[in-house]
């Protein structure tokens, strides 16, 4: 037999079991038992310098594969480990979400493990995984995480993975443990807690919400506040204030029971990126913001959501239970790469929303064909609804024209930019000409002047 055909059969009688073990049990070799394997692999080469290395090179075989038989029988059994996975049911998009895991040691041994969770890539853990994990005799031990979801949608979490290794780290065996969760990742709502709380202390201001000066009076006595600046003198409460020896005066309800629809576009102009979210995904956000104040103020609020068709269609209705249903209808809409029918989605508002609403629609426009679609069906509403426009700006326009002395090629996309822009410009013009309310702004700055421009109305009572 030449030492080559012998090699070779080293190297069959080894991997056949390896693959046995990897099949079967999962059990594959660690990177010292790789190192190991390399030195009977050059005693085997020294027989053809000399024969005598032969028995050198059995011995160290005999000893290798008898510590790896040794060492594998000291890998822990697929039912010495519990795991348990808690965690909220609801996320909000790029917010942090606590995850905990729980591991259990049922053993009398202690075990050095990995363990990993079976996480979407697109929630982005933080850490993907844990390493090196002590695990003492019959104990437990809590892991934590954070996801920061990346996109809108319901994810499922179906396992835990588990890495133990052996005594002498020969080896290491795979486990997997099933645990289901689901998590449904739903646009930023923790900005209507932060909200709430900014309302009640009068402090909206730091959330670029300011007060709109009433034009006329509601009569429904709300509340007694304290007296500002911008308040008419009339309504100062002289009993109240000499009670509480502070200038007081009564606040009145705005006007009730009046309507607001979103249309927003779920198609290709919403698929650009801001911020590391989509134009749909900032769209989202500023809705669920407005429909919660607007809520608030016992106004009804409905949505539609179209891009090549009508995709999803709620109600406009009164109540903080309403809010459930808008989150449901829009947490797993995405943008689609196809022309959006602004002509159908109009005609479906004109047969579901008959009563006077404020319209609000948050789309983008990059060529004429879109802003003349636009421009036709938005301002056709003036007189039977109220349209305001929402037309999302695009960072990189705006970044060419900024650029100072630009020279070269930078000169180009320069004059490109400001031509563009300058053309959006008429469009906006034409369109607030025509009886359409209109707001030009960046995706993240949307939710502020969205608002405001509500309380305007409210004000102005135009609704």
């Amino acid at each position: 037999m030449t030492p080559l055909t012998l090699a070779f059969l080293k190297i069959l009688a080894l991997v056949a079991p390896l693959a046995l073990l990897a099949a079967a049990g999962r059990i594959f070799p660690d990177r010292l038992l790789v190192r190991l394997v390399f030195l009977p692999a050059v005693a085997t080469l020294a027989l053809l310098i000399t024969p005598a290395m032969l028995v050198v090179a059995l011995l160290i075989d005999l000893a290798i594969l008898i510590v790896a038989a040794i060492d594998l029988a000291t890998l822990p059994r697929r039912r010495d480990f519990e795991v348990a996975r808690e965690m909220g049911r609801v996320a909000s998009l790029a917010k942090p979400h606590r995850v905990r895991l729980w591991l259990v040691n049922q053993s009398q041994r202690g075990h050095l493990v990995g363990l990993r969770d079976d996480v979407d890539p697109v929630l982005q853990p933080d850490p993907v995984e844990f390493d090196s994990i002590e695990l003492p005799p019959r104990s437990r031990v809590e892991l934590k995480y954070v996801l920061r979801p990346g996109r809108r949608g319901a994810f499922e979490l179906a396992e835990v993975y588990l890495r133990a290794s052996s005594r002498w780290k020969l080896w290491r065996k795979l486990m997997r443990y099933a645990e289901s969760s689901q998590v449904n990742v739903y646009p930023d709502m923790q900005q209507l807690s932060q909200y709430a709380v900014l309302a009640r202390t009068n402090r909206l201001s730091q959330l670029g919400v300011r007060r709109t000066r009433r034009i006329g009076q509601d009569h429904d006595f709300e509340r007694l506040r304290d007296y500002t600046l911008d308040d008419n003198y009339k309504h100062i409460d002289w009993r109240a204030t000499a009670r509480r020896r502070k200038l007081t005066v009564k606040d009145y309800q705005a006007t009730r029971s009046q309507r607001v629809i979103f249309l927003i576009d779920c198609g290709r102009m919403m698929t650009n990126t801001a911020l590391g979210l989509s134009l749909l995904d900032h769209a989202f956000n500023a809705m669920l913001m407005l429909s919660w104040v607007a809520l608030r103020q016992s106004d009804t609020v409905g949505l539609c959501c179209f891009s090549d068709e009508i995709h999803g269609f709620v109600p406009a209705r009164a109540g903080m239970t309403q809010m459930n249903r808008l989150l449901h209808a829009c947490f797993n809409r995405f943008p689609r790469r196809v022309e959006s029918r602004y002509d159908q989605a109009f005609r479906y508002l004109a047969t579901h929303a008959r009563k006077r609403s404020l319209v609000v629609l948050i789309t983008n426009v990059i060529d004429e064909v879109n802003a003349n679609q636009v421009e036709r069906y938005l301002t056709n509403l003036a007189g039977r609804h109220l349209p305001l426009g929402v037309l999302l700006r695009d960072h990189r326009l705006f970044d060419a024209v900024d650029v100072e002395l630009p020279v070269g090629h930078e000169l180009w996309r320069a004059a490109a930019a400001a031509d563009i822009l300058a053309w959006r410009q008429q469009v906006l013009t034409d369109m607030a000409g025509k009886g359409a309310m209109m707001l030009d702004v960046f995706p993240e700055d949307m939710t502020a002047p969205l608002i405001n421009r509500y309380l305007e109305v409210k004000a102005r009572h135009l609704l």
